[in-house]
């Protein structure tokens, strides 16, 4: 018998083929009256159908929430953003919201938000989100981002040495007019134990060329006139997102935030976002095997790092382990 997850790709694999009709089921799980019109392009008459299709999968989008995360703030915000998804097929709503539960980030519009894109729903994070997976990794303090307006003072000398190297002076009490136009976005991490990361600095032109370059959705929005991709109706938001991928690469990163990066790359595809999302059991062997490297380091373990074994699953019983996942996804 099949997972549900398989179910969910096998049939959004069928409709997002390029980017052509979405599905109209989840092979022999059929969706209640009401969404199954809303694939179809039709509004249901009341919310109702939306609540049943919800408790449906509820038990399994509940075992893919990490603990720390609250059930009913998640609901509630899925519950929220349904209205919105009426014209997307009931398969791909499905997967994003398995794979906001698989990352753990509330599509509430702080860090994640769950938008149709036509008949395909995907899931986006936010710059947001990307600093909550930092700050889980453990190794991160804290994480600054910032713009750097017309008016403000401020410098950035790589060769100096830290702090001096980067120092912004920010005004917020002047008025928007006499600030000027942001200028520059940064972004850089403290760590645990002392430290910060490399200094990353875009300007407009760096951000702009990131948009054309890498971003399916605002080039969908050009080409159809609509103009309502977040490059067009959030541009600082996601000009401050750019700096903040471009900081994974000088922080610790967990495989959650490696994922997150080619699951959002995805989702600009049309392509399915949940087989790029992080497995909870890999998820917690990985952490197991950080955690025994750690340790290892504290002790001055004489062993490599990389002779560091996994733990075993099923109690330490050996068997077939499963084929790595395929990570495509484009670097920025």
């Amino acid at each position: 018998m099949t997972s549900l997850k398989d179910r969910v790709k096998a049939a959004t694999d069928r409709g997002t083929s390029g980017r052509g009709p979405a599905l109209d089921d989840v092979q022999h799980e059929r969706t209640p009256d009401g969404i199954e019109e809303a694939a179809a392009g039709h509004e249901p008459d009341t919310s109702e159908g939306e609540l049943s299709w919800l408790r449906r999968y509820e038990e399994h989008v509940t075992e893919a929430l990490p603990g720390h995360v609250e059930t009913d703030a998640f609901f509630a915000a899925v519950r929220a953003v349904m209205p919105t998804l009426k014209r997307c097929s009931p398969a791909s709503t499905l997967q994003a919201i398995l794979t906001a539960a698989r990352f753990g980030l509330v599509p509430d519009g702080k860090v994640a938000v769950i938008r149709g894109d036509g008949a395909q729903a995907a899931f986006i994070p936010t710059y947001r989100g990307y600093i909550e997976l930092m700050h889980r990794s453990g190794r991160v303090e804290s994480v600054h981002v910032g713009l750097v307006h017309a008016a403000e003072e401020w410098s950035f000398e790589p060769s100096a040495p830290y702090p001096l190297d980067f120092t912004h002076k920010a005004r917020p009490d002047l008025p928007k007019a006499r600030r000027g136009e942001p200028i520059l976005a940064y972004a850089f991490a403290r760590m645990k134990g002392g430290g910060r990361s490399q200094v990353v600095i875009l300007n407009r032109e760096d951000a702009e060329e990131i948009r054309d370059e890498y971003s399916d959705a605002y080039r969908r929005a050009e080409e159809t006139g609509h103009r309502d991709s977040f490059w067009h109706t959030h541009f600082l938001d996601m000009w401050i997102k750019s700096a903040i991928r471009r900081l994974e690469k000088y922080v610790p990163t967990s495989a959650a935030l490696r994922a997150l990066g080619d699951v959002e790359d995805a989702g600009e595809a049309g392509q399915v976002q949940i087989t790029h999302a992080p497995d909870p059991e890999d998820a917690a062997l990985v952490a197991d095997a950080e955690r025994a490297h750690r340790a290892a380091e504290a002790t001055q373990d004489p062993a490599r790092p990389g002779s560091v074994a996994l733990p075993l699953k099923d109690g330490g019983r050996r068997g077939r382990s499963k084929p790595k996942k395929q990570r495509g996804g484009r670097r920025r």
